[in-house]
């Protein structure tokens, strides 16, 4: 094989190594420790085959946090794409002011999250946060934003929402960008309404767009961790446990790494099938053209 046709994989291969080391190795790593009852500094592993499976499922907190984590994602996925729809309409316009407006609401997705997470407790303070003291100010009783459980997982959906649209919004007008000038003109010279060239030209155009953040948004809300590991450690009541957060509880808290593993596991499955069915469901949709 003459050197020209080696060259393209061995200028690949250090990605793919790494790729393979730190992403493809660590999720058969975790399936395979799913099947064993281990305690992280055991030397040995008891072989318990899908018995930490049935266990999980058979879980009542593990239903909770289920319902949490899905609950958590469509809310937050619909209202930041919602918002950030609205707003990239509106913002995608030549002047200073809204190019300003723009770097104001993308500056919180450079912010860090555990940051965010810290500053939000503050404002979400049932006693002292600048949230319910302007609620006071209005005369409207105290929210306990992060202290009950029927708030605790609405306020995180809120944090994430407030950092996500920021990234979300840009590429919308990035989108919205790339649409031909002469669709729009071609639709004001048959007199369309601005309704009528929102449904028919801009949402089809901008579908692409829309079916990658959808599927990104979906992914990382799933993924959720610093935001509910800072400001409610999954409380209360397990109101706010999502997946990722009761992983870690199970294995590094109690040492479950088994059964910390088959909710990894749980989680890859949920993403996945959620994936397809976006792929489904939407690429049929998404227009290119």
């Amino acid at each position: 094989m003459s050197w020209i046709k080696v060259r393209p994989y061995t200028m690949i291969a250090p990605s793919v190594i790494i790729f393979c080391l730190f992403f493809i190795y660590p999720i058969f790593y975790m399936i395979y420790l799913s099947v064993f009852d281990w305690n992280f500094v055991s030397p040995t592993m008891d072989f318990v085959g899908f018995e930490n499976f049935i266990s999980l499922i058979g879980e009542r907190e593990f239903i909770e946090v289920m319902r949490n984590s899905a609950v958590y994602t469509f809310l937050t996925v619909f209202f930041t794409l919602s918002i950030s729809l609205f707003l990239a309409l509106w913002l995608n316009k030549q002047g200073g002011l809204y190019s300003f407006i723009q770097g104001a609401i993308f500056s919180p997705h450079i912010i860090s999250l555990v940051s965010i997470s810290m500053l939000w407790m503050w404002l979400m303070d049932s006693d002292y946060g600048l949230l319910n003291w302007f609620l006071g100010l209005v005369g409207i009783a105290k929210i306990e934003w992060l202290t009950h459980p029927d708030t605790a997982l609405f306020s995180l959906v809120l944090v994430a929402v407030w950092k996500g649209i920021g990234f979300n919004t840009l590429v919308f007008i990035a989108g919205l960008q790339s649409i031909p000038k002469d669709m729009y003109e071609a639709a004001q010279l048959d007199e369309a309404s601005p309704f009528r060239i929102l449904y028919k030209i801009t949402l089809p155009m901008l579908s692409p767009t829309l079916f990658f953040l959808a599927v990104i948004s979906m992914i990382g809300s799933f993924q959720v961790f610093d935001t509910i590991a800072i400001m409610t450690q999954g409380g209360p009541i397990n109101s706010t446990n999502t997946f990722v957060y009761y992983i870690y509880e199970n294995g590094f808290r109690f040492f479950k790494i088994g059964y910390a593993s088959a909710a990894g596991v749980v989680l890859l499955l949920v993403i996945s099938l959620l994936t397809i069915i976006y792929f489904k469901l939407l690429a049929s949709r998404v227009h290119y053209r």
